[in-house]
C-alpha cells in the first residue's frame, strides 16, 4: 500500500516536473524567437494595430520615419546624411500620396462587379500602396531596432530607403494618373468614353518611374509565395538578355551567362535592364525568352513534377474540308485556316487521366484492353495562353495534367499558330476548325462529347470567346460553357486603372503587353526602338536577327517532319478500329483526320512520346514513331501501322538510361540557347549590351500609338449586345494585380447587364498567369483549385450521370 502510494506521488511529480520543464522550453523558444524577430523588426504571434488597419498606415510610417530621421540628422558620415535625407524624402511623398489614396479608396467599391466581389483596378492600386507602406514600415522597424548595433549595415540600409522613397513617389504619380482617368470615365466604369484618347495619357508615362517597381521593391505587392518567383524570373530575363544580345559566339555568350550573377547583386542594374528590355526589345525578344519554358530540359520536367498520366498524344489535324451539322440540322462547310500564312495541319494535344473507349493511341501494349474506361460525357477544349506570340500546351501542362486527373475528362488543347508570323484571325480560324472537329470526331477523342467546355487562360480565354461568336454566327452548337481565365476582352491599349498595373508587373512588363497585342492585331505596323540612333538600332536589329531562333530550341525542319498519311489509309483504319481500339497506349502520340474528302491535303504524323509517366520508364534508348501505312492484305488494301527507328537510332543504338538521356537534353539546351553566328569584336557586343543598361533613354510612346478596329472577333467586348446575350454560362477568374482585371470585370458587368449566367472570381495576391506556377506556389495552387472547381461546376458532369442512368433504365432488356 505504502509502496502504491510512494509511486503514485513519484509519478505525479515526475509529471509536474515534465510538464514545468516543457513550459520552460516554450518559453525559452518563445524567447529566442523574440529576439531574433526583434533583431529584424519583425513580431510574429503579435498582432500590429498600426499595419492591421489600412488608415492607420501612413500615420506609423511617418512616425517611424520622423524618428529614424531625427537620429541619423547628427551624423556626419555620406550614407548616414542620405538616410536621413531619405526618410524626409518618403515623409513628403506620403503627404502627397494619403489625400488621393484617400479618395480614390473612397471610390472604388462603386466599379466592382457586386459586393461579394470586390475588386477593379482602382482597388488593385489601393493595395499596392498598402503593400508597400507595410513594407515600408517592417523596414523602419528593422532600421530602428539595428541603428546603434555594432553591426549595422548603413550602405545596404540606405539604399533600401531609398528604394521605398522612389517607388512611394512613382505610386504618387500613378494616382495622379487615376483621377485623370476617373474624370474621363462615367461612374462605375473602368473604360474611359471615346472622346479620350489612350495617347493622351501614354504621353504622360514617361512621368512614371518604373525602375523603382523592379529593384529592390519589386513584387512586394504579391503573396509570399509567388515573390520569390518572379524575382527569379526577373534575373532570369535580365541575364537571358545579356545572352540574347551577345553576337560572340558560344565562349563569349557562355561568359555573359555565367557573369549576369550581377543582377542578383545589382538591384538597380537589373531594374534598368528589365525596363529598357520591355520598352525597346523587339517582339522577337519576347517569344525567345518565353520559349525557354520549351526547351528539351524544360519539355521533360513536366514527367518528373507534375502528376502521372495515362494519355498524352500529339494530334495532327489536317487542313481539309469539314462539314458540320448547323442547329436546322443543315451541312456547312467550317473555314480551312488560310489567313497570312500557308494552310498546314493544326496540332493539338490530347491529355486523359484514362485510356477510354474508341480512342486512338499507339504503343507497344497494344493488344491489351485492360482499364479502358467507357467514353466520357464531357470534353473540354483548351487553348493556352503566351500574349498570342509564344507558349504551347506542353508549357501548360504543369496544370493540365492535374486538371485532368481531377476532372476525369478529356482535354483537347490546340496549338495554335503565333504571331507576329501567324496574326490575326490566323489563330481564331484554327482554334474554331480544331472545336468542329472535335465535335464530329469526338469518338476518337474518348468523349460522347454531351457537354463541351472552352477553357484558356489570358489569350486562350480571348480565342475562346471568339470560338463562342463564331458558333453564334454560323448557328452551330455552341460550347456548353466556357471557363476564362484573366482574359483580355480588349485587344488594344485601353488606358484602365488595371492596364496601368502593367508599368510593374515582372511577368507582363508595359512594353511587353504592347508589343503582343501589336504583333497580333496590327502586323503591319511592326518596329522596334523608335528613340534610338540609326547606329543603336542597326547593333540591335543585327543581335536579334542573329538570335531571335537560338534561344528557343526549335529549326523550321525540327517541327515539319510529318509522315504523310492519305485519307484511303485513315478510312480505312477508322473502319478497322475496334469499339476499344487494339492501339490504345498511354505514353505515344495519336494522329487522326476525317474521312470526307477525296483529295489528301495534309500530312499527318504520330510521334511517340518519350514521356516518363506512371510507372517512371527508365529506357530512353528507344527512338521510334509510328505510322500510318497500308499492306494488301486477302487481294484488299488494309490499313496499318508501322514502327519506323528514326534516324538518330537508325545508325546506332543509343545507350539507355534516365541521366544519359538528362545528358543530352541539357546539351542541345546549352547549345541551342547559346550559339549564335557572325561574331563581332568584343567592342561592339559590349556597346550592343549596354544600350539597354542606359537610364536616360526616351520613353517609347509614340510607337505605342497604333489603331486596333473594332472587331468583336478580336475584341469581344465589342460584340453587338444580341449576340452576347446567346453566349453560353461563362466563369470568369481574373488576379488582382492583373492588368486584365479591368476588362474581366467590366465584361462580367455586361454579361450580366444582359442576363447571362456569369461568375466572376478575383484571387488576391497572385500574379497574371499564375496556373503555369501552380506546381511550385501554394497559393498559385489553391488558385488552380478554385479553376478546377468552376470548370467542374460547369461540366456538371452529376447531371450527365443521371441522365445516362435513366437512360439506361429505360431501355428495354433482351431477357426473355
Amino acid at each position: 500500500m505504502l509502496t502504491s502510494m510512494k509511486n503514485q506521488i513519484l509519478s505525479s511529480g515526475l509529471k509536474k516536473i515534465e510538464a514545468k520543464i516543457s513550459f520552460f522550453n516554450i518559453i525559452d523558444v518563445l524567447k529566442r524567437m523574440s529576439t531574433l524577430s526583434a533583431t529584424f523588426g519583425i513580431e510574429p504571434n503579435k498582432t500590429d494595430n498600426s499595419t492591421s488597419n489600412p488608415s492607420n498606415l501612413s500615420d506609423t510610417l511617418k512616425e517611424l520615419c520622423l524618428t529614424n530621421a531625427e537620429f541619423f540628422k547628427t551624423d556626419d558620415t555620406e550614407n548616414g546624411q542620405r538616410l536621413h535625407v531619405a526618410f524626409l524624402g518618403l515623409i513628403d511623398h506620403v503627404n502627397n500620396l494619403t489625400p488621393q489614396l484617400n479618395n480614390i479608396r473612397n471610390l472604388m467599391a462603386k466599379y466592382d462587379f457586386d459586393e461579394q466581389t470586390p475588386g477593379n483596378g482602382y482597388r488593385s492600386f489601393v493595395a499596392v500602396v498598402d503593400a508597400s507602406m507595410k513594407h515600408a514600415i517592417q523596414l523602419c522597424k528593422q532600421i530602428n531596432l539595428s541603428k546603434q548595433s555594432f553591426l549595422f549595415r548603413k550602405g545596404f540600409y540606405m539604399r533600401e530607403v531609398e528604394a521605398v522613397c522612389h517607388m512611394v513617389a512613382s505610386l504618387s504619380t500613378c494616382f495622379t494618373h487615376l483621377h485623370t482617368l476617373l474624370s474621363w470615365s462615367e461612374v462605375g466604369e473602368l473604360f474611359p468614353t471615346e472622346e479620350h484618347s489612350p495617347e493622351e495619357l501614354l504621353t504622360q508615362s514617361d512621368t512614371i518611374n518604373q525602375y523603382a517597381f523592379y529593384g529592390r521593391c519589386l513584387g512586394i505587392q504579391f503573396c509570399d509565395s509567388v515573390q520569390t518567383i518572379l524575382k527569379s524570373i526577373s534575373i532570369l530575363m535580365a541575364s537571358f538578355s545579356e545572352t540574347y544580345y551577345s553576337t560572340g559566339g558560344f565562349v563569349a555568350t557562355a561568359n555573359c551567362f555565367f557573369s549576369s550573377g550581377k543582377f542578383l547583386l545589382d538591384p538597380e542594374l537589373r531594374a534598368r535592364r528589365i525596363v529598357n528590355i520591355s520598352q525597346y526589345a523587339g517582339v522577337d525578344f519576347c517569344k525567345s525568352f518565353w520559349f525557354l519554358a520549351e526547351s528539351e530540359l524544360m519539355r521533360k520536367l513536366p514527367n518528373f513534377v507534375c502528376p502521372a498520366i495515362a494519355v498524352n498524344m500529339e494530334i495532327k489535324i489536317p487542313p481539309e474540308p469539314l462539314k458540320i451539322e448547323n442547329l436546322n440540322g443543315e451541312l456547312i462547310d467550317i473555314p480551312i485556316p488560310s489567313s497570312h500564312i500557308e494552310t498546314s495541319s493544326i496540332q493539338v494535344r490530347l491529355i486523359s487521366n484514362k485510356k477510354r473507349e474508341g480512342m486512338i493511341s499507339v504503343g507497344a501494349d497494344a493488344g491489351k484492353k485492360n482499364d479502358v474506361a467507357p467514353p466520357s460525357p464531357g470534353l473540354i477544349v483548351h487553348c493556352h495562353g503566351g500574349g498570342f506570340v509564344a507558349q504551347s500546351s506542353k508549357s501548360h501542362e504543369v496544370y493540365l495534367r492535374n486538371w485532368a486527373n481531377v476532372l476525369e475528362v478529356p482535354i483537347l488543347s490546340v496549338d495554335y499558330s503565333l504571331a507576329p508570323r501567324a496574326p490575326f484571325p490566323r489563330a481564331l480560324e484554327e482554334v474554331f476548325y480544331a472545336y468542329c472537329w472535335a465535335l464530329k470526331n469526338c469518338d476518337l477523342l474518348g468523349s460522347r462529347a454531351e457537354r463541351v467546355i472552352l477553357v484558356g487562360d489570358s489569350a486562350g480565354a480571348n480565342l475562346n470567346l471568339g470560338i463562342a461568336l463564331k458558333c453564334i454566327e454560323k448557328n452551330i452548337r455552341k460550347p456548353a460553357g466556357m471557363f476564362l481565365a484573366y482574359v483580355p476582352v480588349l485587344v488594344s491599349f485601353v488606358p484602365s486603372p488595371a492596364r496601368l498595373l502593367c508599368l510593374m508587373d515582372p511577368l507582363l512588363p508595359f512594353g511587353f503587353m504592347m508589343r503582343c497585342l501589336k504583333a497580333y492585331a496590327c502586323p503591319g505596323e511592326s518596329g522596334s526602338f523608335p528613340n534610338l540612333t540609326s547606329e543603336g538600332k542597326e547593333l540591335l536589329r543585327e543581335a536579334t536577327d542573329l538570335t531571335s531562333m537560338s534561344a528557343t530550341g526549335f529549326t523550321e525542319s525540327e517541327t515539319e517532319s510529318f509522315e504523310e498519311v492519305t485519307e484511303s489509309d485513315l478510312m480505312e483504319l477508322v473502319a478497322h478500329k475496334s469499339p476499344v481500339s487494339d492501339v490504345s497506349d498511354t505514353l505515344t502520340t495519336v494522329s487522326l483526320a476525317s474521312s470526307q474528302h477525296s483529295k489528301p491535303e495534309a500530312d499527318q504524323f504520330f510521334e511517340q512520346s518519350d514521356e516518363l509517366n506512371g510507372d517512371l520508364k527508365l529506357d530512353l534508348s528507344t527512338d521510334e514513331k509510328y505510322i500510318f501505312d497500308s499492306e494488301i492484305k486477302d487481294g484488299k488494301k488494309v490499313a496499318v501501322i508501322r514502327t519506323e527507328k528514326s534516324l538518330g537510332s537508325a545508325a546506332k543504338e543509343r545507350p539507355s538510361g534516365l541521366f544519359r538521356g538528362m545528358k543530352d537534353n541539357m546539351s542541345n539546351l546549352i547549345s541551342n540557347t547559346f550559339t549564335a553566328t557572325a561574331a563581332k569584336s568584343a567592342g561592339e557586343r559590349k556597346s550592343n549590351v549596354h544600350i539597354l543598361d542606359s537610364s536616360d533613354l526616351k520613353n517609347p510612346s509614340e510607337e505605342f500609338k497604333f489603331t486596333v478596329p473594332k472587331d468583336p472577333f478580336l475584341s469581344p467586348y465589342w460584340a453587338p449586345d444580341e449576340v452576347l446575350r446567346q453566349l453560353p454560362p461563362t466563369s470568369i477568374c481574373s488576379v488582382q494585380f492583373d492588368p486584365c482585371l479591368d476588362d474581366c470585370v467590366m465584361f462580367a458587368k455586361k454579361l450580366k447587364r444582359l442576363g447571362n449566367s456569369v461568375k466572376l472570381d478575383i484571387l488576391d495576391g497572385l500574379p497574371h498567369g499564375f496556373l503555369n506556377f501552380a506546381m511550385i506556389s501554394k497559393d498559385a495552387e489553391e488558385g488552380s483549385k478554385l479553376c478546377v472547381k468552376r470548370i467542374k461546376d460547369l461540366l456538371d458532369m452529376a447531371s450527365l450521370s443521371c441522365t445516362q442512368t435513366e437512360t439506361n433504365e429505360t431501355q428495354p432488356s433482351d431477357d426473355p
